[in-house]
């Protein structure tokens, strides 16, 4: 038996996984924490269950990770059970050790974590399907709703700076000057692309410093990968991989499912002619996020929501594009120069959304009364 599968069998025993175990699947949708999904048989059936293993390089503060997630999925569980109906399927239900623990540290110090897999549920990558377009933007938006009273004070900083706008354009900078792979010669346009965006990118960030945007509990990597559908009706269930969860901006959540639900193409697309911000998928999306949030938020927080997709377009092309300087030191890449595809793509996004605000704003307007 190999180490990982003895790993996995304790991890379960340990969380008091009842039955026999049988077999596990590496699931691989994921790029940071390692998944699988554990078989057992118990009562004459099979019984599955998430187990993951956390990147503790990229979440440095594990046990505040679990903290942050164990509390607002029973906080949502509690809001949803007080309705009378079930919770069963409509968020996630981690295990917990003999020690009232939601984690398990084995010999190696490696990071475990075990929950539910919801039954009859199904996740897409990426789809143009606007029905499911609509239905993630409920989950997001049904998210947020849940924890609009959570006290977002108790929350861990997981990751600190992680929507920091400004930074991320100050990280750029400083890649520009130190000009380790020797390829800022290269990409003065792509450069100048995004120094000519930067009052709009960084608006949203710099109005949260200011006080007039609140911070919310957040998801803050809200990809429609992120979201469990029935697998018949393709309604939503709920939103799942919650490790960001943190202090945040509506706007920034938002706008990163935007960025990736409402595009014409991946994000590294090299064919410049053919992104652009899909306004029916953008609808979608808007529609059923709002429907769920239009009671909670501020005038300047559905005033931001439109920005706030031009921001965190801008801000991932950013990152990209520093990385690439860097020499690739950050993102997976899979052949030379995806980076710098990733940032051209992302600049010519985020230019369409520019040019688009004004009707990507009249159409929150229109979903807000």
């Amino acid at each position: 038996m190999e180490k990982t599968e003895q790993q996995i069998i304790e991890v379960c025993r340990r969380f008091g996984i009842a039955g026999e175990y049988r077999f596990f699947e590496v699931i691989d949708s994921g790029h940071i924490n390692s998944t699988y999904k554990v078989f057992f048989f118990r009562g004459g059936e099979m019984k599955d269950y998430i187990v993951q293993r956390l990147n503790t390089y990229v979440f440095q503060n594990p046990i505040a990770v679990m903290q942050n997630i164990s509390s607002v999925t029973e906080y949502i569980r509690a809001k949803i059970k007080a309705t009378g109906r079930t919770a069963k399927r409509s968020v996630l239900h981690y295990a917990k050790t003999d020690e009232d623990n939601y984690y398990v540290i084995l010999e190696d110090k490696s990071f475990w974590r075990c929950c539910r897999y919801i039954d009859g549920s199904a996740s897409f990558t990426q789809t143009d399907d606007l029905k499911l377009i609509e239905e993630s933007g409920k989950a997001f938006g049904a998210f947020l709703g849940y924890l609009a009273d959570y006290p977002v004070k108790d929350l861990h900083i997981v990751i600190p700076h992680f929507h920091n706008t400004l930074m991320r354009y100050q990280a750029l900078y400083d890649a520009i000057a130190v000009n380790a792979a020797w390829r800022k010669d290269e990409v003065l346009d792509v450069i100048e692309g995004y120094e000519a965006l930067k009052e709009l990118a960084t608006k949203p960030y710099r109005m949260q410093c200011a006080g007039e945007l609140p911070l919310r509990v957040t998801h803050n990597d809200t990809k429609t990968s992120n979201v469990l559908f029935d697998a018949e009706t393709s309604e939503y269930l709920a939103a799942i991989d919650l490790d960001t969860v943190m202090p945040g901006l509506v706007a920034f959540d938002f706008g990163d499912a935007i960025r990736v639900a409402a595009s014409t193409v991946d994000e590294d697309e090299k064919d410049l002619t053919k992104v652009a911000l899909d306004l029916e998928k953008y609808e979608a999306f808007t529609r059923g996020f709002v429907g769920f949030t239009k009671g909670m938020l501020t005038e300047k927080e559905k005033n931001s929501l439109a920005l706030g997709a031009l921001a965190m377009t801008a801000e991932c092309g950013v990152r990209f594009l520093t990385d690439y300087l860097n020499g690739d030191k950050y993102f997976r890449i899979h052949y030379p120069d995806q980076n710098l595809a990733r940032a051209k793509c992302h600049l010519t996004l985020a230019r369409d959304m520019a040019a688009k605000l004004g009707v990507m704003q009249e159409i929150v307007d229109k979903y807000c009364k």
